[in-house]
Formats: structure tokens, C-alpha cells, sequence
């Protein structure tokens, strides 16, 4: 039978390099005040509903948006990309679902839109990096607060 490695080595354990499969998922019914007279989602309000996604997918690696300000860092968005595949209307029930592509150094995060039945709407990516919350200066390297959260996420499942 193998026994779990002592609680000092797990502490260790070097994790660069794995990607966890983290998600985030929110179910939005599409408001009035977000669509244009086509009745069809403004482009931009997308990223409002990416926005709820990636805040679960924080939470779940216990990294959100608090933790990062005590932390001493903030993560702004540096790059966008979206393919709007489908026209999302007033009233429609969507699915955001955001996953963690890539947490080394800076979040690399893609979302889908989806209906109940599967079907696509949209694609996309963002990517954050860390700057010092002082002086906003790139940090170089990832912060050693985010490489414990997701040492515990891997280790773990899930935060402790």
C-alpha cells in the first residue's frame, strides 16, 4: 500500500509545469440592458459574463480577487481575444464556463458560451499578469502566494 508523502515533502513538491483542470461555471439568463436594438449581446458585455466565470474559477483555487489584493499584487488584463460564433439574444439562458490554461508566471484563462444543448456562442481568452499592488510594476516570476494556492489545489483537489 502506498502511504501519502509527509505533509514537509507535499509542501515541496515541485508543480511546475502541471495544469490542473480548473473551472468555473455560471448559468446567465440575458438581461435587457445588454443587448442592442438587434436584440443580440453587445460585444462588450461578454466580458462582464467572463468575469463571473473566471471569479468562480478563483475562488475554487482560493486565489480571488481579495486574496490577490492582500497578497500585495494585482492581475490586470494585458490581452483579449474573442470569436463570436452565434448572436446570444435578449432572454437566452448561457452557460460561461472559464478554464485555467495557464497559471506559471501569468493566468492564462479560455472561456466557452454555451446554451443547455451544448451549442457554442463564443470563444475566448484573457491573460493577467501580476504587478505589485504599491507600484504597479510587473512582477517577474509567480507570486509565491499563487504557486502555494495551486500547490494546495493540486495536491489537494481543492484549497484547505
Amino acid at each position: 500500500m502506498r502511504r501519502p508523502a509527509p505533509d514537509n515533502a507535499r509542501s515541496t513538491m515541485d508543480i511546475s509545469g502541471i495544469i490542473p483542470d480548473v473551472r468555473g461555471e455560471v448559468r446567465v439568463r440575458v438581461p435587457f440592458h445588454d443587448v442592442d436594438p438587434a436584440d443580440v449581446v453587445w460585444h462588450g458585455h461578454y466580458f462582464k459574463y467572463f468575469e463571473l466565470a473566471r471569479c468562480v474559477l478563483l475562488e475554487k483555487i482560493d486565489y480571488d480577487y481579495d486574496a490577490m489584493r492582500r497578497s500585495g499584487y494585482v492581475w490586470p488584463i494585458v490581452d483579449t481575444k474573442a470569436r463570436f460564433v452565434k448572436p446570444v439574444r435578449f432572454n437566452q439562458d448561457i452557460v460561461v464556463q472559464a478554464v485555467l490554461r495557464e497559471w506559471e508566471l501569468r493566468l492564462v484563462i479560455d472561456y466557452t458560451v454555451t446554451d443547455d444543448d451544448g451549442v457554442e456562442y463564443t470563444r475566448a481568452s484573457t491573460t493577467q499578469v501580476p504587478l505589485s499592488a504599491d507600484g504597479l510594476e510587473l512582477h517577474l516570476g509567480t507570486p509565491e502566494i499563487l504557486v502555494e494556492c495551486m500547490r494546495r489545489y493540486i495536491l489537494n483537489g481543492k484549497p484547505t
